[in-house]
C-alpha cells in the first residue's frame, strides 16, 4: 500500500522532532539569550570617560596600547578599536585573551569590563554550540547540535507543507491563521504549534540554514557555488589574515613602538596618530561609527583601518582603508559592494543567523522567532505524548476487549 505524502511527512516531521527536540530547545533557550549579547557587555562595563575640557585631544594610539599592554601577559593586543563618542574609552583587544579599556584622554586603565557578564555569555555560547563539552568532546557536541539543526532544517520545512490546510475555506485557514482564545489542552497547543510555525516560517527557516552553513563548511561552499564561485581554499595554518602585512612583514608581531623600516632603516611609528586616523576615516565617510585598527607588524609599510557606519555587526558598513603609515594617505580601499556576490552571501548568512546584518530591529525579530522556536519544541512534543497517551489507551481498551470476547 502506498502511503500519501502528507502521512509520510507527518510521521518523519514528529520523529524528528523527537530525536532533536530537547537539543533544538536548548539552542532556542540559548539563541534568546545571545540575542543582546554586544548591548548588555557594553551596558555591564558601565564604562564613560569624556574628556576633562571641551579641547583636550585623544593620547597617541602607541601610548594607549603600550598602558594597555603593561597590565597584560603573554600574547601582544591584536587591535585597538575607536569609537565617535567622545566619552567611550579605546578598547584595545588581546583576542581570545580579552581586551582592555584605557582613557582615551589621560590613558588611566579603565579595567577588563564586565567578567562575570562575558562568562555568563561565553558559558551560553558554549552550550549553544557544543552543549558545553570542552576539549576533545567538542567535536562531538557540534557533531549532535549539527545534526540537530539539520532535522530542525527538516522540521520547519516539512510543517509548513503539514500546516496548509486542505481546504481553501475561510473557516479551516483561521484556524491555524491566528491564535484562538478559550483553547485548552490539546487544542491550544494545536492551535499555538501551527500559528507560530506559520508566522515564523521564513526568518526561521533563514535562521537554521545559516546556522548550518556557519556550522558546515559543504554547506559554506554551497553558498558560493550558488552564484557560481569557486569556494575559497581554507588559509594555510599560521598563515597571516588578510590586511596583516605583505611582502614586507616579519614573521613576528611587536609590542607598541617604533618599527623600522627595512628598506631605509628609519623609525617608522608604530601607528598614526589618533587624528591621523580620524581624519581618513572622516574624510571616507563622514558618518562613521567605530573605527578598528589593526596593530601593525614590525616592517609593515601600511596600517589597516576598518570604517564602520553601522553597529559593528553589519559586514555591508564596513569598509577598509590601507593608510600608509609614514604619510597617513590612503592607499587603498576595500569595500563589501567591491566583494564577490558569494563572500557577499556568506557574511550575510553569518550575520543574519543573529539578526545583527539589519540591526537592532533584526536582532529583535531574531530574537523573537528563536523564543517562537521554543515554544514549537514544547507544543509538538505536547502533542506527540498525547498521541502516545491516546495510542496507548486505545491499545489498552483493544486488549480489553480481546479478553472480555474470549
Amino acid at each position: 500500500m502506498t502511503l500519501p505524502l502528507r502521512r509520510v511527512l507527518f510521521w518523519m516531521h514528529l520523529t524528528a522532532g523527537v530525536v532533536a527536540g530537547v537539543v533544538i530547545l536548548l539552542m532556542s533557550v540559548t539563541g534568546v539569550l545571545l540575542a543582546y549579547e554586544k548591548q548588555i557587555i557594553r551596558l555591564a562595563d558601565g564604562f564613560h570617560a569624556p574628556p576633562s575640557a571641551p579641547d583636550q585631544r585623544r593620547l597617541p594610539l602607541e601610548d594607549v596600547v603600550a598602558r594597555a599592554r603593561a597590565t597584560r601577559r603573554g600574547p601582544a593586543p591584536a587591535t585597538v578599536v575607536l569609537r565617535r563618542d567622545a566619552s567611550a574609552p579605546v578598547e584595545v583587544a588581546f583576542g581570545r585573551e580579552g581586551s582592555v579599556f584605557v582613557n582615551a584622554y589621560t590613558g588611566e586603565v579603565l579595567g577588563s569590563g564586565s567578567t562575570r557578564t562575558r562568562a555568563f555569555f561565553r558559558a551560553t555560547m558554549e552550550w549553544h554550540r557544543w552543549l558545553a563539552l570542552k576539549d576533545a568532546s567538542r567535536a562531538t557536541g557540534k557533531m549532535i547540535t549539527g545534526v540537530s539543526n539539520l532535522l530542525f532544517l527538516f522540521i520547519v520545512l516539512s510543517g509548513f507543507y503539514l500546516w496548509w490546510p486542505r481546504t481553501w475555506t475561510w473557516t479551516q485557514f483561521r484556524q491555524v491563521l491566528w491564535f484562538r482564545g478559550g483553547l485548552r489542552g490539546k487544542a491550544r497547543d494545536f492551535n499555538w504549534h501551527h500559528v507560530i510555525g506559520y508566522w515564523s516560517l521564513v526568518p526561521l527557516a533563514v535562521i537554521v540554514w545559516s546556522g548550518v552553513v556557519i556550522g558546515y563548511p559543504w554547506a559554506s561552499n554551497l553558498t558560493f557555488r550558488m552564484v557560481g564561485e569557486e569556494p575559497p581554499r581554507p588559509a594555510p595554518q599560521g598563515a597571516p589574515r588578510p590586511g596583516e602585512g605583505g611582502p614586507g612583514a616579519s614573521g613576528g608581531r611587536r609590542d607598541a613602538g617604533a618599527a623600522a623600516d627595512p628598506a631605509t632603516s628609519t623609525p617608522r611609528p608604530a601607528f598614526l596618530t589618533a587624528g591621523d586616523v580620524y581624519a581618513a576615516a572622516t574624510a571616507h565617510a563622514s558618518d562613521w561609527t567605530i573605527l578598528t585598527v589593526r596593530i601593525p607588524r614590525a616592517g609593515d609599510a601600511q596600517l589597516q583601518v576598518t570604517v564602520d557606519t553601522g553597529t559593528g555587526a553589519q559586514p555591508q558598513t564596513k569598509d577598509t582603508l590601507q593608510l600608509e603609515r609614514a604619510t597617513g594617505v590612503v592607499a587603498k580601499v576595500e569595500t563589501f559592494a567591491a566583494q564577490s556576490r558569494g563572500r557577499q552571501w556568506r557574511s550575510w548568512m553569518r550575520f543574519v543567523h543573529t539578526g545583527e546584518y539589519y540591526g537592532l530591529t533584526g536582532q529583535t525579530i531574531a530574537m523573537l522567532v528563536t523564543a517562537g522556536a521554543c515554544v514549537l519544541v514544547w507544543t509538538g512534543l505536547a502533542l506527540t505524548w498525547r498521541r502516545f497517551v491516546a495510542w496507548r489507551s486505545r491499545a489498552a481498551a483493544g486488549a480489553r476487549k480481546a479478553q472480555t470476547a474470549a
